[in-house]
């Protein structure tokens, strides 16, 4: 069924034009659209991410109800009906701002000078993947490395989790275990037996290995890439830490020293 008709915002006349061009029922192939979130708030980290990255980021198009008519964005920017909003949108309960972006392309191998990388084997809850890009986002430096057989980083669900993180995060993905020893020379896992991760040996690797929810990282591979082992020492009443939980105490740890240099204090949202 066709849609109707799309108003195009003119946001320097400030007025509201028609086109004849009309809203996709559904978003096509190459494309995702990323909702608002609350208050827009994924369209405010993609419009961020425009400005340190206008390449990958820059080509958006902008979908917006009429509570959302008003929303000054850099992107051409169409006002659709409420009914509209739900066919384009992933939620049951859209916000009323979507933007719909070419997929960026597939990051190439690459270190950046004194980065880190994350390495994620067969992760598959879209809210542990999203929970993890938003502490590697928080502390920058980090590289998300997913292996085949991941959640798509671009899952809706990862997308909100991350709360707009994943535009800021260098993400590989399809990268194989075999693969990582001819990267990264020294490579780290978190092992119950292994030494705390307070050890300043920890912060001396290049690439850190966190498992499946379910199964972790096979032993044969670890043994082949030579991963050193460390441990987030606990009082072991339970098995072990939910994925994103130990990821992020980890990260955490690799960030203390320069954390504690800090001129401002910690912010977090509540």
């Amino acid at each position: 069924m066709a849609l109707d008709q799309v108003a195009t915002i003119n946001q320097a006349a400030g007025r509201t034009e028609f086109s004849p061009k009309t809203a996709p029922e559904k978003i096509p192939p190459g494309l995702r659209a990323f909702s608002g979130g609350g208050g827009g708030h994924l369209v405010l980290e993609l419009e961020k991410a425009r400005e340190q990255a206008p390449s990958t980021w820059g080509q958006a198009q902008l979908y917006v109800t009429s509570a959302y008519e008003h929303w000054r964005s850099p992107w051409p920017k169409h006002l659709v009906s409420d009914r509209q909003m739900a066919l384009l949108a992933d939620t049951k309960t859209p916000q009323g701002i979507l933007a719909v972006v070419p997929m960026p392309p597939a990051s190439a191998e690459s270190t950046a000078p004194g980065e880190k990388a994350v390495y994620l084997h067969e992760v598959q809850d879209p809210g542990n993947l999203g929970t993890i890009l938003r502490t590697l986002a928080w502390f920058r430096g980090l590289r998300c490395l997913l292996s085949p057989g991941s959640v798509d980083p671009f899952n809706p669900k990862v997308v909100r989790a991350s709360m707009g993180a994943i535009f800021h995060v260098p993400i590989e993905t399809e990268v194989s275990l075999d693969s990582l020893a001819r990267r990264y020379p020294r490579i780290a896992c978190l092992d119950i037996g292994g030494d705390p991760i307070a050890n300043p040996a920890f912060a001396q690797h290049d690439c850190y290995l966190f498992g499946n929810e379910a199964r972790g990282v096979p032993q044969e591979a670890l043994n082949e890439l030579a991963a050193q082992r460390f441990t987030i020492p606990g009082a072991a009443k339970i098995e072990s830490l939910n994925l994103a939980s130990a990821v992020n105490m980890a990260v955490y740890e690799l960030n203390r020293s320069t954390i504690a240099n800090l001129a401002s204090p910690f912010k977090a949202n509540q």
